[in-house]
């Protein structure tokens, strides 16, 4: 006679499958990344590729971590939410406990590896990233819209983590970049939001496409908000950080995403609100990209 396995111990590739998907992989990856252009472009002189490599691992584990443990704490609005229900836990194939000592582990070793590679700053920062995303963002999502511009700070922090890995000062060129990635969260999430409204409803998070019904707000927030980040994008060439090919994909990226979030204004229907969800998925990566292949310094 043959037994089941338990819900949290899946056989074989499904197991690694979930282990996976409660590291929230593509966000990971791209914190790590955002990260590394923090790096990339704090170094001065030849890129010492041995420790952005440790700092990108670093970053990454402690992201994986902040992903996996945010599910253990929402897992009861997951299983509400059609987007979320069939995640690892609210479905049953990983048990909160195990998803729990997970994400410590990975956490811990993000920290320590970044605490002995990066320098204590990385690891500082890296530290508060995960403590207040955890501690601060996550439960206020079920008390206030406001949620979203406190969960901007730590999800603002990964370029400035790099950047102190590679001994920089936190000075006014790691403040653009948090500026940057600041702002830009804004529109991101307002658009997910939107697009997700009726399902953060239903899981009780009060998130503006959840409270705002006509979507005046969210609109008027879509818009002011990337016109800000057209404003701070700027500041790079302005500090000298980066030269005129990066001023010049800056500002047409950034006008570019103004006017995409600007038609929300007459409709914000689900139809525009993906279109700024897009719209905001190309706008960082190619700023980011451009800021570290046309750094001047």
């Amino acid at each position: 006679m043959t037994t089941a396995s338990p819900p949290d111990a899946p056989t074989g590739g499904r197991a690694l499958k979930d282990c996976l998907s409660l590291a929230k992989p593509r966000i990971t990856l791209l914190v790590a990344l955002c990260a590394a252009a923090g790096f990339a472009l704090a170094s001065r002189g030849r890129l010492d590729r041995a420790k952005l490599g440790w700092t990108a691992l670093g970053v990454a584990l402690a992201a994986a971590s902040t992903g996996c443990l945010n599910q253990v704490l929402e897992a009861k609005s997951d299983a509400l939410m059609n987007r979320t229900r069939g995640r690892p836990i609210p479905a049953g194939r990983v048990r909160p406990g195990t998803a729990l000592l997970l994400g410590t582990a990975w956490g811990a070793a993000g920290l320590a590896l970044l605490a002995w590679k990066a320098g204590a700053t990385a690891c500082g920062l890296t530290a508060f990233t995960l403590a207040s995303y955890l501690a601060v963002y996550t439960p206020m999502k079920r008390v206030s819209p406001l949620s979203t511009w406190i969960g901007a700070i730590p999800g603002a922090l990964p370029p400035v983590i790099g950047w102190a890995a590679a001994g920089r000062a936190l000075d006014a060129d790691a403040a653009a970049l948090f500026a940057i990635q600041f702002l830009w969260q804004m529109p991101h999430f307002l658009a997910l939001a939107r697009l997700y409204q009726e399902d953060y409803a239903r899981g009780g998070l009060r998130v503006y496409g959840a409270v705002d019904p006509s979507g005046t707000r969210t609109s008027r927030q879509l818009v002011s908000t990337s016109g800000l980040l057209l404003t701070a994008s700027v500041a790079p060439y302005a500090l000298g950080l980066a030269g005129a090919t990066y001023l010049a994909c800056a500002l047409a990226c950034g006008a570019a995403f103004f006017l995409t979030c600007l038609s929300t204004v007459r409709v914000l229907d689900e139809r525009a609100a993906r279109r700024v969800f897009v719209a905001s998925l190309a706008y960082l990566p190619l700023v980011l990209s451009a800021l570290v292949l046309n750094r001047s310094r």
